[in-house]
């Protein structure tokens, strides 16, 4: 264990008396320092520094209130993101090797076809490799297009299955499908982990959004007016991640979803009712359009 961390978690146990930190808090600790000795300081520091930042106020919230539920949350908070930024180098970092391969697999081709140029000699040879390299391409060209055609349509059958299953109101809005799901069916009154019938919802969204080809996903949480500010916009955030990850646990790539919170700013009804404060309690689900090519 990293001397500080020993030197933190005495000064810890000496604010705290004799209280132990809860095993979220542990786990999430130990969620870091695996980040931290990964590679994503290096390919993924500002996605680290977010897992120390939300660590940092679990570790607050531990010396301030050592029992507090709000200490688990935040912890669970803080090991979701250093689980989040070990990954995500993870993937930079295969992704970097995959280049460096394309890159020596290029070179490996241009050496090869530079040879094989050499031993040309005649134009009429020449004429005819240029020839069938053209086919080729036109043909790649018509195959391309018609997988691309083909990714569209699979794209539009998933969404059409997922609005007629009901695990969530799915519209066409500017800024792309929206899939809303009331708060109410994924999670407890003030909690953000998900209730265990919340995965077969959630499993029908997964297996529509891996056929969205290369759309970008936001999770967004929202909730309603009641309670501080401060308090629904930790809430809406840490539902909005807990969506996300469990999208990403059921095959759609990580790369392509991103989580948001924004708390009680952007109602769709009135907070003064319970049907209007059950309506604001939701997880919105956007699959972006794609940009025009």
């Amino acid at each position: 264990m990293n001397p500080h961390r020993i030197v933190f978690a005495s000064l810890l146990l000496y604010a705290c008396g004799t209280t132990m930190p809860p095993k979220e808090l542990l786990d999430a600790r130990s969620a870091y320092d695996k980040a931290k000795a990964s590679e994503a300081s290096q390919l993924k520091p500002e996605t680290l520094h977010e897992a120390k930042v939300a660590l940092d106020r679990a570790e607050k919230s531990y010396v301030d209130d050592p029992g507090a539920q709000k200490t688990r949350d935040l912890a669970y908070v803080a090991q979701r993101r250093a689980e989040i930024a070990d990954v995500q180098a993870r993937d930079a970092k295969a992704g970097q090797d995959k280049a460096q391969a394309e890159l020596d697999l290029q070179r490996f081709t241009q050496s090869q076809l530079s040879q094989t140029r050499q031993q040309l000699n005649a134009a009429g040879q020449q004429l005819a490799g240029t020839t069938q390299q053209l086919a080729g391409t036109q043909e790649q060209l018509a195959t391309e297009r018609k997988a691309r055609a083909e990714a569209d349509k699979r794209a539009k059958d998933a969404l059409d299955k997922l609005a007629a299953s009901a695990a969530g109101a799915v519209k066409q809005e500017p800024r792309g499908t929206v899939i809303t799901i009331p708060s109410g069916v994924l999670f407890t009154s003030g909690k953000s982990m998900l209730l265990p019938g919340a995965q077969t919802k959630l499993g029908a969204v997964a297996d529509a959004l891996k056929d969205q080809d290369d759309r970008k996903i936001v999770v967004e949480g929202h909730t309603d007016s009641q309670g501080s500010d401060a308090m629904n916009q930790e809430l809406s955030m840490a539902r909005a991640q807990a969506v996300r990850d469990f999208l990403t646990s059921r095959g759609v790539p990580a790369d392509r979803v991103t989580a948001q919170g924004y708390g009680p700013s952007r109602p769709v009804a009135d907070n003064k009712s319970p049907e209007g404060r059950a309506n604001n309690r939701r997880v919105e689900i956007i699959v972006e359009n794609l940009e025009a090519k």
